[in-house]
């Protein structure tokens, strides 16, 4: 069996929560106070994360999916728990989906897009075959040298002198309203929420007790380096432009130009975003993978890899006819209709009905002692 460390945990969820969030650049709907709607997210996150671990202590050795039938019994929890074997295949579709906007736009619109999401789909069927281990050894490389392309970044925007501090006042001009509608829901289920696929990797790591500070720590982190980012971004583009732009913080990148000397660095940053878009994906499918190998008591993952991988392929390529729907059902329908009942509804309503069992079946146990 695969095992993994806190710190490899820790790795696998930053990189994951930065994903393909900043490629589209998290809430920048709210506009001067999109960092502001970042964090109040990233609170959210820690706790419904908080919940997910209680979950795990009350379930111990178990996954997410293994809960349900654990708890509701299989009549109602195993239904349950395929909708989120499902889930985790369509979040991977609409991931892929996303790639098929990113490059062409960006470093190869000449290239035709299923090349692309092929390419993507065979790197991802060998990470699968490697297992979540190699993977998040992986990422224990990757993660340094992203933040250190990051703090370069930084570093090349403040001296290109195209920071404009007005650009930022003020900074709720327009009150809350526009903060929370940024955040409810699509800020607290988009990238915070969707950690609950890590209930399925909780299991294999080797120091359960410190399984939450890893994870806390790497939300609290990322949703830091997130909102950041949108900051940055808003210095350098303003409010209108950030806002409106589907790629802001691409855009932002583009604009680096130092002495004439130091430009288009947006290629390298480009790569870093299908890289990072690379991890979460691989975590997507990965939790699919390992659901429907629980769910059908199969010893091996091969079947469920194929499985999985060739659905997966078809929603990515054929998920919406072009962008603005992509983003469309994205933003307005899926966090309505799946992630807000499958993050924080089921989950909680599991916490009162897996505390509830706990009661009456200690009762007795007290009566007895009692008597």
């Amino acid at each position: 069996m695969e095992r993994l460390s806190n710190y490899q945990l820790f790795t696998l969820v930053s990189l994951y929560e930065i994903g393909s969030t900043i490629i589209f650049g998290f809430a920048s709907n709210a506009g001067r106070g999109a960092w502001i709607a970042v964090l109040i997210s990233t609170a959210a996150g820690v706790a419904i994360n908080v919940v997910y671990f209680i979950l795990l202590r009350m379930n111990p050795g178990l996954t997410l999916v293994e809960w349900f039938p654990a708890q509701f019994g299989k009549w109602i929890g195993l239904p349950i728990s395929w909708i989120y074997a499902l889930e985790f295949m369509y979040d991977g579709g609409r991931g892929l989906g996303d790639l098929k906007i990113l490059v062409p736009s960006t470093i190869l619109p000449r290239t035709p897009v299923y090349i692309i999401q092929v390419t993507f789909m065979i790197l991802i069927t060998y990470a699968l075959f490697s297992g979540v281990e190699i993977i998040a050894r992986l990422g224990e490389m990757f993660l340094p040298l992203l933040l250190l392309v990051y703090l370069i970044d930084m570093i090349f925007i403040i001296c290109s002198g195209i920071i404009h501090i007005q650009y930022i006042k003020p900074i709720m001009g327009e009150g809350w309203s526009s903060v929370m509608k940024a955040v409810w829901p699509l800020g607290i289920t988009q990238t915070f929420g969707q950690t609950i696929e890590f209930t399925m990797i909780w299991p294999l790591i080797n120091k359960q007790g410190k399984i939450l500070k890893a994870t806390l720590l790497a939300t609290i982190i990322s949703g830091i380096f997130i909102a950041a980012i949108d900051l940055l971004a808003l210095l350098v583009l303003g409010e209108n432009t950030f806002s409106h732009s589907l790629f802001p913080i691409y855009r932002m990148i583009r604009v680096i130009s130092i002495g004439e000397f130091i430009e288009n660095v947006d290629a390298i940053n480009v790569i870093f975003f299908l890289t990072t878009a690379f991890f979460k994906l691989f975590i997507h499918l990965w939790c699919a993978v390992r659901a429907i190998q629980i769910l059908t008591f199969s010893k091996r993952n091969r079947k469920a890899i194929l499985f999985v991988i060739i659905i997966v392929s078809y929603m990515g390529m054929n998920m919406a006819e072009n962008s603005a729907e992509h983003l469309s059902t994205g933003l307005k329908i899926v966090p309505y209709s799946l992630w807000v009942p499958l993050f924080y509804v089921l989950p909680i309503l599991l916490f009162i009905v897996t505390l509830l069992r706990k009661k009456i079946k200690s009762k007795p146990d007290m009566e007895h002692q009692c008597n």
